[in-house]
């Protein structure tokens, strides 16, 4: 996959392109993409997807911070499984959110990157005021030699596949049926760094990940089995995301890890956790004894989940 920024790097003189931000890369966009690409040979084109590094919204808006499934790198990294030939880079910014849609499929669509035939996804709309749709879209692209395609929705027979959908599972802790809708499984990257280091006074030494992106979105509070690649090597771990109720740390959330079969020190270094499946909710006990037998029972219940 050529990734092209505003047109820093030579396009080919004709593309099939579809448009999105493509938060998660999820089946929804995939089913997306493949239409893109079975549209693209049809016509003996190079397939593109055009997107944006920051949120339109964040633009629009200052004070929106939106959370998110994927860092830019992640995003780069689950399209290039896609197959697509191209992913072009638009940078959204203020003067463009004030184009018409035929401003805008006129100037950077058809000027600046040179689309043939565009995709446009089954609810997609764009334009200053996102009045025009469809229709109006294939007037534009004819009067410029531009085949305007509408695509069909992604529908899996029992639920609808979105960003949205998967941000609402994660929250809830479903990390299991948020990797399902992604395709692949939900993952944090950060650094280790010094807790306050409880777990290790009761044989469950933990690590404190520091997330390296804010704007990821974290899988809801509670206990859950990943697997975590710390130095090119893999491990089992369990990993716990809440405000450790029995220690009465109040509303302070931290992420801790705890890794089956490893020893030695790992603070400062770099880890990523993906996540399998949620084993159970926090909880006070009454004890850092009665903590201690809850954990040997998690770490069984990891390890058997785990293989």
């Amino acid at each position: 996959m050529v990734i092209d920024r505003n047109g820093q790097k030579e396009c080919p003189e004709a593309l099939a392109a579809t448009i999105g931000f493509f938060d998660g890369v999820h089946l929804g966009h995939r089913f997306l993409i493949d239409q893109l690409k079975k549209v693209a040979a049809e016509r003996g084109l190079p397939s593109a997807v055009i997107t944006f590094r920051i949120h339109p919204r964040a633009v629009l808006h200052a004070d929106y911070q939106p959370k998110l499934l994927n860092t830019w790198e992640e995003k780069l990294a689950q399209l290039a499984t896609t197959g697509v030939d191209y992913c072009l880079v638009l940078d959204f910014t203020l003067e463009l959110s004030r184009f018409s849609a035929a401003e805008f499929i006129t100037k950077i669509l058809a000027e600046a990157f040179r689309v043939k035939a565009l995709l446009i996804g089954y609810d997609h709309r764009f334009g200053h005021d996102r009045a025009e749709g469809f229709d109006q879209y294939v007037v534009y692209g004819k009067a410029l030699g531009m085949d305007v395609i509408q695509a069909l929705p992604y529908d899996n027979g029992q639920t609808k596949v979105s960003s949205s959908e998967v941000r609402r599972l994660l929250a809830e802790g479903e990390v299991k049926q948020a990797s399902v809708l992604l395709s692949y499984p939900y993952s944090l990257k950060g650094k280790i760094v010094k807790g306050h280091q409880v777990g290790r006074t009761i044989g469950f030494p933990t690590a404190n990940l520091s997330v390296e992106d804010s704007r990821k979105i974290l899988p809801g509070n509670g206990v859950y089995a990943v697997w975590a690649v710390l130095s090119g090597k893999r491990y089992k771990g369990m990993l716990s995301i809440g405000n450790r109720p029995t220690l009465d740390d109040g509303n302070s959330q931290s992420i801790e890890v705890y890794l089956l079969d490893f020893s030695g020190d790992l603070y400062g270094k770099e880890i990523e956790v993906s996540f399998v499946s949620k084993i159970r909710d926090n909880r006070k006990f009454p004890s850092l004894l009665a903590l201690k037998s809850q954990l040997e029972q998690d770490r069984q219940t990891v390890s058997e989940c785990l293989i």
